[in-house]
């Protein structure tokens, strides 16, 4: 834990960011640099955990996404008004002008505003050989994983209404089939596909195989094996912590799964409680998580000040 003395004399922070991550760290950056204090909460979870590197951030492609964030922190850290707490929030109370946030050890952090990035899981199927290849061989983005692929056989499994536009996607980085795993596609959808090039397997696939996290073929429920690369897979998504909407806060339901509306500069519908990264936008990537975390920093501190302004100075 890291607690600058500036910070650490106060009782109330400025604002509590629950959540470390690229959203939550960019949100208390653009505070740090604003002169208020801030505290980040962090669980040392990040979605990304499972990939080896970050593809597509500018001036940093293919760095491992942990260096990332441990750069981050470092840069954050140097600035006196900002700290670090690890470990979990597992509740937040409103009250009085401030919300004090309750983490899983009992202690509590109290702030004027309140910045929620503790992001969103993945919902994997109960598909043997799947969990240790995911975030390796097994994917969700083509944007962040699809070129290192370097083309050839590719898989996508069905998981919702969203997996054939996203095999409409991936067909721009192999030679795709598409697996509907028992879920209905429509005639337009496989004329779709099929001006792409992508094939259509009707036979659910039940185990992926190969020596993990490598992946040599999926094999289909009538014993056929068929070669492959990678796959990608669209998991519903699942929010990591259910303060948003104990708070009140609304939520939105997506294809994806649930997350909290919020407007553009990332206030939920909650005075005071702002939302950002992947539990607040689908669809979610790195590069979205940072500037969502941005817009929630600025529309945070912008508050801040219309509040001070319309409060006399104590001398």
């Amino acid at each position: 834990m890291n607690l600058p003395a500036q910070a650490a004399a106060l009782s109330v922070f400025q604002a509590v960011v629950i959540g470390g991550s690229f959203a939550g760290l960019s949100a208390a950056l653009q505070l740090a640099r604003a002169r208020r204090t801030v505290r980040v909460i962090d669980a040392g979870s990040p979605r990304n955990r499972f990939a080896a590197a970050a593809h597509g951030v500018l001036g940093h492609d293919g760095t491992p996404g942990h260096e990332l964030l441990a750069a981050a922190r470092a840069q954050l850290l140097a600035y006196p008004h900002a700290s670090i707490v690890s470990g979990r929030a597992v509740g937040a109370v409103p009250g009085a002008g401030r919300f004090t946030v309750q983490l899983e050890d009992g202690t509590q952090v109290t702030g004027r505003r309140l910045v929620l990035s503790s992001g969103q899981s993945d919902v994997l199927p109960e598909l043997p050989g799947l969990p240790e290849r995911w975030g390796a061989t097994v994917l969700h983005c083509p944007y962040c994983h699809g070129y290192e692929i370097g083309g050839g056989a590719i898989g996508v499994l069905a998981a919702s209404a969203l997996s054939v536009h996203q095999a409409l996607l991936v067909a721009d980085w192999g030679d795709v089939t598409f697996f509907t795993q028992g879920i209905a596609i429509e005639a337009e959808d496989l004329a779709f596909m099929a001006n792409r090039g992508i094939r259509v397997e009707t036979v659910p696939v039940v185990a992926l195989e190969g020596p993990a996290p490598a992946l040599d073929h999926a094999l289909l429920q009538d014993g056929r094996r068929v070669p492959l690369r990678a796959v990608f897979i669209g998991a519903p998504l699942q929010q990591n912590s259910p303060i948003a909407e104990s708070l009140g806060c609304r939520m939105d339901d997506t294809p994806q799964g649930r997350i909290v509306r919020t407007d553009e500069w990332k206030l939920t519908s909650v005075a005071g409680i702002y939302a950002a990264g992947d539990m607040a936008r689908a669809p979610s990537n790195l590069n979205f998580a940072m500037c969502d975390g941005m817009a929630a920093g600025i529309g945070l501190h912008r508050s801040l000040v219309l509040e001070d302004m319309q409060t006399p100075r104590q001398s």
